[in-house]
């Protein structure tokens, strides 16, 4: 059994081979693309133990997805295959300058019709942490239900719960989104918001706010990402202390695809705390992968191996 669980709808994604308007493009580059399925690899490469919950359709596209998260030596026992429903897709647009265009294809998917009863309470007896995100429980009503029972299941069997907004205003409104995340934030031990979404969920991106906020809510851990600059990080203490700090950024020359970094934060942090270490030591690991994600393109081709991410911190720290 893993020591780590995420559950969340994958993607074919399919990527332009040239920087051009998606109306003109001719060639596109065949990836996977899913929040929780890239926390999940990264965290598999640098030697942790995953599984991946999810339904794909049971298509040539599904089957490339699970063979392609397996091959990573992500467990992915617990994925269905429909014969009733797609597998979803992505189209995402090259782009060097800022976020790319992303289109999505998913309505309807296999995902989106996952239900609570897709979930097996053995499975999370002998782990440690479930990570979920914001996109996943915008799905569906179903795929909601079936986020709020395993948080349910993971709090019964004493795991940590993880939980990154992951905001996607293509799938809800601000209004519905603001409502449930910050219901599911409520379940939660740690949160991970971006600047952007802490404004989005509460009103306001000042710090000590968006830390006393979650904090009073009941997550031990908060963190609010900053982007390239780094990240503000929280911890509450037993004895109603708090211990607050902020770790910069790593500077990267050229950015080649901004998406898959957040993951890549969210693996780095996760396996610091599956490994003890204090949260600014899982912060700074969280900043590193984050901007080894950037310098490549795909979601997960720039997630590091275990030795890479320790040669690439101390070959930092001794240049800082």
């Amino acid at each position: 059994m893993p020591d780590i669980i995420t559950i969340g709808e994958s993607m074919v994604m399919m990527v332009a081979d040239q920087s051009d308007s998606l109306q003109f493009v001719t060639n596109y580059s065949r990836k996977i693309a899913g929040a929780e399925s890239n926390v999940a690899i990264g965290l598999a490469r640098i030697g942790h133990s995953v599984g991946w919950l999810s339904a794909l359709g049971q298509d040539p596209f599904g089957t490339y997805i699970r063979n392609t998260i397996r091959g990573e030596g992500v467990d992915t026992s617990q994925v269905s295959f429909s014969s009733d429903y797609q597998t979803g897709l992505l189209v995402k647009e090259l782009n060097e300058i800022g976020d790319p265009l992303v289109l999505y294809y998913r309505r309807g998917s296999a995902a989106s019709k996952i239900t609570p009863e897709a979930l097996n309470e053995d499975y999370f007896v002998n782990a440690k942490l479930l990570h979920v995100t914001g996109i996943f429980p915008a799905l569906s009503s179903s795929c909601l239900d079936t986020v709020f029972e395993a948080i349910a299941i993971a709090k019964r069997q004493g795991l940590l719960v993880s939980f990154d907004p992951n905001i996607r205003l293509q799938l809800w409104s601000k209004d519905s989104a603001r409502e449930t995340l910050l219901q599911i934030a409520g379940m939660s031990d740690l949160i991970l918001p971006g600047i952007a979404e802490a404004e989005l969920l509460l009103g306001t991106a000042d710090w000590e706010r968006v830390a006393a906020f979650f904090h009073e809510l009941g997550n031990q851990y908060v963190i609010m990402k900053n982007g390239p600059d780094g990240a503000y990080h929280s911890t509450s203490n037993s004895d109603g202390s708090y211990e607050k700090g902020y770790q910069k950024g790593f500077r990267v020359n050229r950015v080649i695809d901004t998406v898959g970094a957040g993951d890549g934060f969210a693996v780095g942090v996760l396996s610091g705390l599956l490994e003890g270490v204090p949260l600014a030591d899982a912060v700074v690991r969280g900043n590193a992968i984050g901007s080894l994600a950037i310098t490549v393109r795909g979601d997960v081709e720039g997630y590091p191996t275990r030795g890479q991410l320790d040669a690439y911190i101390a070959h930092h720290a001794r240049n800082t």
